[in-house]
């Protein structure tokens, strides 16, 4: 029976952020669409609790010898470590050597170590270049969440593997209907705008505090979801010194608590600087909240139309488009509608499917 193994490192990560969320529902959606005769399973490396990275019916996860760190230097310097299986599916660019007879597939989630290196740390710009380019030479092909990855990454690398972009999807934890309890326990404010994401330099919370602060802002409060990431991104000093004097930080929710905070903001700000999908905008548009989202070329691709563009780091248009969607009822009915029809195209089970057609494929291919 063949074997599909599948790199599920980031769900041990002190801070898993989009990609652990991708890791996570990609895998679920992976094990209930497996094509018959295959057996799934996942490897982690001896770094955090295995437990964490375990996901129902995929097989393991199976604790590689070497600790994160080790496992990391290892595969970059080219040790044939291979983690198992007639195929490997790498949901990072954390990725072994590839294996002459074994398939490798692996996931380049943005262009960030390229485009905007200084919203990274200089340890994270280099050690990301050099997997991706790794990945781009030797693997049997990348996965990209949107055509403008895809089309980053080829200004930026010789590329000499198939690329295919294979979006993202709704966690349908998050279509319930939230209980009252869980409502009641977050003491939400009346009218707010909900931001989500790990609290790092490229996500723009800073032009989003500060919007809330202009004049032009709406009258509600701003929640933000995400726990702190590396760039010491202070969002109580920011809000301190701009005068937004309604902001919260909400570090970790579980999804019942994350559905209650969508289904109950008047919209989702997306203000990021750089994105390879922004999973956040689906989610939101499936839950019918409009979005207000920055012109990052795949942000703007997601959207589709459904959404309001505005600048990158111009927290006076974002203030403004904030606005429009809060105080225009008609405004925000026509966004939640085109919102919906949008999220629609964008589901776990086709994103799983299309993972599988590419292993099949190499696996056809290299047993002719």
């Amino acid at each position: 029976m063949p074997e599909l193994v599948t790199i599920a490192e980031q769900l041990l990560a002190p801070v898993p952020g989009g990609t652990g969320r991708y890791t996570r529902e990609l895998l679920r959606a992976m094990a209930e669409t497996a094509p018959a005769g295959w057996e799934l399973s996942s490897v982690v490396s001896r770094s955090g609790d295995p437990e964490a990275a375990r996901v129902p019916g995929v097989r393991g996860p199976r604790v590689l010898p070497l600790p994160r760190r080790a496992l990391i230097a290892s595969w970059e310097r080219g040790l044939p470590l291979w983690p198992g299986g007639d195929s490997v599916h790498a949901m990072t660019p954390l990725a072994p050597p590839a294996k002459r007879g074994r398939g490798l597939v692996v996931t380049v989630h943005d262009t960030v170590p390229w485009t905007h290196p200084e919203t990274l740390t200089p340890r994270g710009v280099s050690w990301h270049r050099r997997a991706i380019s790794r990945a781009a030479r030797h693997a049997d092909a990348l996965v990209v969440p949107t055509a403008a990855v895809a089309a980053d990454l080829a200004q930026h690398l010789r590329i000499s593997v198939d690329t295919q972009v294979v979006g993202e999807g709704v966690t349908l934890d998050l279509l319930t209907e939230p209980d009252p309890a869980v409502v009641e326990r977050l003491q939400l404010p009346d009218r707010y705008v909900l931001a989500i994401g790990t609290v790092e330099p490229r996500k723009g919370y800073e032009h989003l505090v500060r919007a809330m602060a202009e004049p032009t802002a709406p009258d509600v409060a701003l929640l933000i979801v995400g726990r702190p990431g590396w760039g010491d991104v202070d969002i109580a000093r920011i809000a301190a010194e701009c005068g937004a004097d309604r902001v919260r930080l909400l570090e970790s929710v579980s999804d019942a608590e994350l559905a209650a905070l969508f289904r109950n903001a008047i919209a989702l700000a997306a203000p990021s600087l750089a994105e390879g999908f922004g999973l956040p905008v689906v989610e939101a548009m499936a839950l019918g909240v409009p979005v207000v989202h920055s012109d990052a070329p795949a942000l703007v691709e997601v959207a589709g139309g459904a959404g309001v563009t505005v600048p990158r780091a111009d927290p006076v248009a974002l203030a403004t488009a904030l606005r429009s969607v809060a105080d225009d009822p008609a405004h925000r009915a026509a966004l939640v509608a085109a919102g919906i029809r949008r999220a629609a195209d964008f589901t776990w089970t086709q994103a799983a499917h299309a993972v599988w057609r590419m292993h099949l494929d190499i696996r056809s291919r290299t047993h002719r």
